[in-house]
């Protein structure tokens, strides 16, 4: 582990905090939404980020999507010891996107924030990207990250945040970090992510994004992001089937233009390894 980034932001007043906790009510102002399937191996260190958060009124709506390893009796100890913790028990394996649909039809929060079972929050994260949007008056937004390798050891390496991304800048390519974004339904709805294998969040963003939004990214990071072995984000032409798959299939783009944005995403991801 290594020291923490030297966090700045915009900070809202107590007045303007207590006026946006009244507008939810007596339900968390936060759902944090995970799936989970046999990560016994990261979930301690990723629930214990979510936990010692800085900004506590939320709920964290755990997905078990049938594992067989020892995530379920993880959560269960974590869940006696903090009410927030809400676990959902799914029948089999039926992939993230219907993992977190899941959680997102159970959630109860003004904003939905999404954190994977191996990533990590930096303890001021909510405080800080919730301040943030309600200073932007952002329907989502996004924050630069730090990449750390499959042991947890940082690599140095950090993928900054655009300060907007819209649908069309979408289209070139996937910007939004998963673990790193929140959407606030009293802005966009309830939005829910198409169900395909791979790259579920990156048609979640699109769907928010052609609906008119704008995405705002934060330049502080916020999440430590675990590099995986035989991840699709590992595996560059894995992806790029995918990101051609959510063109054509998801986003029904025509041809041509698909090719153009396709065009566009491999440049993108060449500039990016050189970088």
């Amino acid at each position: 582990m290594t020291d923490s980034p030297q966090i700045t932001a915009i900070k809202l007043s107590n007045y303007q905090w207590n006026n946006l906790m009244k507008l939810n009510g007596d339900t968390p102002l936060v759902s944090i939404v995970t799936p989970v399937f046999n990560s016994a191996n990261f979930l301690p260190e990723t629930l214990n980020s979510i936990r010692t958060q800085t900004f506590e009124d939320f709920e964290h709506l755990v997905v078990d999507d049938g594992s067989t390893d020892e995530s379920v009796s993880i959560l269960e100890r974590y869940a006696s010891q903090d009410v927030r913790i809400r676990i959902i028990r799914l029948k089999g394996n039926n992939g993230p996107a219907k993992a977190r649909n899941a959680a997102i039809e159970s959630a109860r929060g003004r904003y939905i924030a999404f954190v994977d079972s191996d990533d990590l929050w930096l303890p001021q994260k909510l405080e800080l990207q919730l301040a943030f949007m309600a200073e932007k008056q952002a329907p989502v937004s996004f924050t630069s990250y730090l990449k750390m390798t499959e042991g947890g050891v940082n690599t140095g390496g950090i993928v900054k945040a655009m300060a907007m991304v819209s649908y069309k800048n979408l289209l070139k390519s996937n910007f939004i970090g998963c673990s790193t974004a929140i959407y606030d339904t009293q802005l966009v709805g309830k939005v829910f992510m198409p169900d395909i294998l791979k790259r579920q969040d990156y048609g979640l963003w699109l769907k928010i994004a052609k609906a008119g939004h704008i995405a705002y990214g934060m330049s502080t990071p916020l999440v430590r992001y675990r590099l995986r072995e035989n991840s699709v984000s590992s595996n560059k032409f894995v992806a790029a089937k995918y990101h051609w798959k959510v063109l054509r299939e998801v986003e029904t783009v025509g041809l041509i233009r698909s090719v153009f944005y396709f065009i566009q995403y491999a440049y993108l991801g060449i500039r990016k390894q050189r970088t």
